[in-house]
């Protein structure tokens, strides 16, 4: 893959951040769920309510994450509607003058289209009337009900070729399993770009009914 200086400095706020999600000084805020039911590297959880702030991007599936995060960031740092600046639980390389929001992990990716809608889980202390509106209309605040979410957890590189492998053989055990999808995969990522590939927590996610319906 090509990068321009653009997109190598997306790179390195995605570095910035995220690394204090893998052995930094910190540990960011993940999302919140119970594992139901759990078969080797897949599982079947519950996810809590939450809300999320999104962005749509029209680039290839391994750009789209780079090219969508730049937009996210500045929300999250201050490129929003609030007066007042609070701190952050993990340190940003950028100043702005909105209200900060903590970071939360996975940064998720999922097809809308033909395209790719990229998001940022929201703090678990937030509601949707407590957030400061995003500045830019690209960025949209969504909020996600509970759902039950079938999922495989990998690691290696972030690839299409890796995402489409591991999505094959997830929609394969929930088909064996009996559950009923209802909605697209989700792609989700825990490490910045630096982790070395064989130590990145990758996970796809498909929402699927409750079990105790569908099975």
């Amino acid at each position: 893959m090509k990068y321009t200086k653009q997109s190598m400095l997306r790179v390195l706020l995605i570095s910035t951040f995220m690394l204090i999600g893998s052995g930094g000084v910190m540990a960011t805020e993940e999302a919140k769920y119970q594992v139901n039911y759990q078969q080797e590297n897949f599982q079947v959880r519950q996810y809590e309510a939450h809300i999320v702030a999104e962005t749509i991007v029209d680039s290839e599936f391994e750009d789209a994450g780079s090219e969508a995060f730049q937009r996210l960031f500045k929300y999250i740092s201050g490129n929003n509607t609030a007066k007042q600046s609070i701190d952050m639980t993990a340190p940003v390389s950028q100043e702005a003058d909105g209200q900060k929001i903590d970071m939360t992990s996975p940064v998720g990716q999922q097809s809308v289209n033909g395209r790719w809608a990229v998001s940022f889980m929201m703090p678990a202390s937030s509601s949707y009337e407590t957030l400061p509106k995003p500045n830019d209309s690209e960025v949209v605040l969504k909020q996600v009900p509970e759902r039950y979410i079938a999922s495989i957890e990998y690691s290696g590189f972030w690839s299409e070729t890796s995402y489409k492998e591991n999505k094959n053989k997830l929609q394969a055990w929930i088909s064996k399993n009996g559950y009923q999808v209802i909605g697209e995969p989700i792609w989700a990522r825990y490490n910045d770009p630096f982790t070395l590939w064989f130590l990145r927590r990758n996970e796809i996610l498909i929402p699927i009914e409750n079990p105790s319906i569908s099975q």
